[in-house]
């Protein structure tokens, strides 16, 4: 989608501090973290939020967690724990209309998050 941030990230139009990357997902920086680690992981396939993923996504999701499980890693953070959270809707806090997964960590996450 021509005005979506992110597929403008994942095409290499708008620069982002990518963190990893695999086929179907890219990492980056988040650029407001809520956390000493925080990343975005972002489907390469533009879907618009995680209340639209249906069958025709297969390995979608997956392959986020997979990247995920990456990004832990590079950053130091699985040992000890992370949190992974799709946010959805305005209610939501979700700010960008292109499915992602957020990766936090670097400190003890509270309850309820943020």
């Amino acid at each position: 989608m021509s005005d979506c941030v992110f597929c403008g990230i994942v095409a290499g139009e708008i620069p982002a501090t990518i963190v990893a990357e695999s086929d179907r997902a890219i990492a980056i920086a988040d650029i407001a973290p809520q956390a000493p680690v925080h990343d975005l992981v972002i489907p390469k396939e533009h879907i618009e939020s995680a209340d639209l993923v249906g069958a025709e996504h297969a390995g979608v999701v997956d392959a986020l967690i997979l990247l995920a499980q990456r990004v832990v890693e590079v950053e130091g953070v699985r040992e000890r724990g992370y949190r992974l959270v799709f946010n959805v809707g305005e209610d939501g806090m979700m700010t960008v209309g292109h499915l992602h997964l957020h990766v936090l960590g670097g400190r003890r996450m509270g309850w309820p998050p943020g």
